[in-house]
């Protein structure tokens, strides 16, 4: 039975990974998790005089590394100073003097604050549009052949997590023999070796992933070195030091508390009847239930650790509630390493478990409940984080993230289904093996004098001589040691079949194999889903992106104008963005709003907010302008009387404390 559903088991695996890699595959051009939401000049734009600095904003908080802001001239020439500047959302650059005419192509390759790498490039012209040769690149960032190996990674260290921590938490809670087992040894140590062998390859493809995205530059020491001073090489880092913790927690799982676990008296017998740790009250006993307590400690502080790697670095560590937010990932993460991982795990050690030690039936039901407590983790966490990152109804029809997570509750949804179906035939499920051991062990007793292979092979003579001494070999009353070794090879052999066949013949357990491995397949489609939805950008995000872009439009088109101008007085907490809105932005009366924000985007008060305009071609101004304080953070005034049109500066002074301001200034086309 084994033999026909191993070929079946590789082939769907081999189906589903396929269909994971084309998911991932997918994956790589849908990165940017912030969108660029306004610029100055905006996209288009057609500039009588060349502005003196490029402004761009974005809807979220990024980080621009060197020389990823570059303003290009008509002929493919840097027209930028190179010296790009900023805090939070919004940064600039400066521009050479005396640019001539023509379209210029701003191009900009930014990482968002949850890790992921954004980059577009745009146009606007000076004194009237003309042809160029600038042609953005298509290597980008996240994309190309780095980016999908990016994403392999990705998927490949997820289910390195899920399968080390969730086969560890199986044994640990509830298969306490299967620390002696190699199947379900080989599996928890292969997630061991494919998370570690992830994150050196994300840490490696990081620097490229984000920049160039050219493979040449996995090896760059100087790029690697820049991806350690970021938040996520800080996090691959630190789960490369926790997975150093881990490779001793599995030494010691599969070493010491394995052979304190075989010499537990307390532990299930070789009939098969399950018992707790330790239950024999022994020394032996005693030590086993010591080291699985310090084991279920140093593991779940070990596990946490590995899923606050990803919850400090990726989408739970921005947008709202990030204080909640990262608790509540990691506590997904947990519960789906135990689901899963837990189910990989008692899938190999139905088709693999060896006769002498079979999977008990109290495991299984045990396994059952840990799976029942995992999916009310899941579903309350999960349905915080749809919230979360969704928001609306809008966002979860309308948007790629939406849609993908419609998708991934539908799997969940299908698997409960499954697991509802095993838990079915775990309520019916008897150890026939153990019942088989009893009835050998009792037909051995009454004297039974030869143990025949039910196929008709070697017979074992079994019985023993007069004297209680070794079976008789039939020649001389002397015992051959490498016939009696032989003898032993085949009567052991002869019992593990016999045992096999026995387990393989019950119905029940037979059943919960089929929904098991129905179950896993599902998962290893549900695990791809998970991925690529952590590299979409969320739906709440790409919402509001929107909504801040088609606002900015509008203003535009109303000829109003919107100016971003970040600041810094150098005292304590000098640090902010200052927008002025000028409405409808032509000659006679126009309505100013001030708002000053810190770098994460929050409102504060300042003491002092002036605004002076100045027409410097015509020789007019500076005209000052005393906004009154409307709220926190928002200052207004109505009224501004600008008398001609032309190329206004708007200089804007901000004093934070007594002795603290700077003034800053933009240049934008009124009238």
């Amino acid at each position: 039975m084994t033999q026909t559903i191993a070929p079946r088991v590789r082939s769907l695996v081999l189906l589903l990974l396929a269909v994971a890699a084309a998911l991932l595959a997918d994956a790589a051009p849908a990165s940017a998790h912030a969108a660029l939401t306004s610029s100055d000049p905006r996209q288009g734009a057609v500039v009588d005089q060349a502005p003196e600095q490029i402004s761009l904003t974005f809807s979220e908080t990024v980080a621009l590394s060197d020389d990823a802001l570059r303003v290009l001239d008509p002929k493919g020439g840097r027209a930028d100073t190179g010296e790009a500047r900023g805090t939070g959302a919004t940064y600039t650059v400066k521009l050479r003097p005396g640019l001539p005419d023509g379209t210029y192509t701003v191009s900009y390759q930014v990482v968002s604050a949850d890790s992921h790498p954004v980059a577009g490039a745009f146009t606007f012209s000076i004194g009237a549009p003309s042809a160029t040769t600038v042609s953005v690149p298509e290597a980008t960032a996240g994309g190309g052949a780095v980016g999908f190996l990016y994403g392999v990674g990705r998927y490949a260290s997820y289910a390195g997590f899920i399968v080390l921590v969730g086969g560890a938490a199986f044994l640990l809670a509830c298969w306490p023999r299967g620390t002696g087992v190699r199947a379900v040894q080989r599996l928890v140590v292969s997630g061991w070796v494919a998370l570690t062998a992830a994150t050196l390859g994300l840490l490696l493809l990081r620097g490229s992933y984000t920049t160039s995205g050219k493979a040449g530059d996995v090896f760059d020491l100087e790029l690697l070195g820049q991806v350690l001073q970021t938040k996520t090489g800080a996090a691959l880092v630190s789960r490369l030091l926790l997975l150093a913790a881990a490779a001793l927690f599995v030494a010691v799982l599969f070493g010491a508390y394995a052979k304190r676990i075989e010499g537990d008296e307390g532990a299930p017998d070789e009939d098969g009847d399950a018992g707790g740790v330790g239950e024999g009250g022994d020394e032996a006993g005693k030590e086993a239930r010591d080291l699985a307590f310090g084991l279920a400690v140093g593991g779940v502080v070990v596990a946490a650790g590995l899923a606050a790697s990803w919850a400090m670095a990726e989408h739970a560590s921005t947008g709202i509630q990030p204080g909640i937010a990262m608790p509540v990932d990691v506590l997904h993460l947990l519960a789906v390493a135990a689901w899963l991982g837990g189910l990989a795990a008692l899938l190999v050690a139905l088709h693999r478990a060896p006769a002498g030690t079979p999977l008990e039936a109290t495991a299984v039901r045990r396994f059952s409940q840990l799976a029942f407590g995992s999916v009310l983790v899941l579903v309350v966490t999960g349905l915080y984080q749809s919230w979360r990152q969704v928001g609306s109804w809008s966002a979860l029809t309308g948007t790629r993230y939406g849609q993908l997570l419609c998708l991934k509750a539908g799997l969940v949804v299908l698997l409960v289904g499954i697991a509802w179906i095993s838990r079915r035939w775990t309520g019916r499920l008897t150890d026939t093996v153990t019942a088989g051991a009893e009835r050998e062990k009792e037909r051995v007793a009454s004297g039974a004098g030869a143990t025949a292979d039910a196929d008709g092979g070697t017979a074992v003579t079994g019985a023993g001589d007069g004297d209680g001494g070794t079976a008789d070999t039939g020649e001389d009353d002397g015992v051959d040691p490498e016939r009696a070794a032989q003898l032993a090879r085949q009567r052991a052999a002869v019992d593990a079949a016999r045992q096999k066949r026995l387990r393989d013949a019950d119905p029940t357990r037979n059943g919960l194999r089929r929904s098991v491995l129905a179950e896993a397949g599902v998962a290893v489609v549900l695990l791809a889903v998970t991925t690529l939805l952590t590299s979409t950008e969320p739906g709440r995000t790409e919402e509001e992106a929107k909504a801040a872009t088609a606002a900015s439009a509008q203003t535009s088109a109303t000829g109003a104008v919107t100016l971003d101008m970040p600041f810094d007085t150098g005292g304590q907490d000098g640090k902010g963005v200052v927008r002025i809105d000028l409405d409808p932005a032509r000659t006679g009366a126009n309505a100013l709003h001030v708002y000053v924000t810190r770098p994460n985007g929050r409102a504060f008060d300042v003491p002092e907010v002036k605004v002076a305009f100045t027409l410097e071609s015509q020789d007019i101004g500076p005209l000052p302008v005393v906004p009154d304080h409307i709220t926190t953070g928002h200052w207004s005034a109505n009224g501004v009387q600008i008398p001609m049109a032309g190329e206004w500066k708007i200089a804007v002074t901000v004093r934070t404390s007594d002795i603290d301001q700077v003034t800053v200034d933009k240049n934008t086309q009124i009238g």
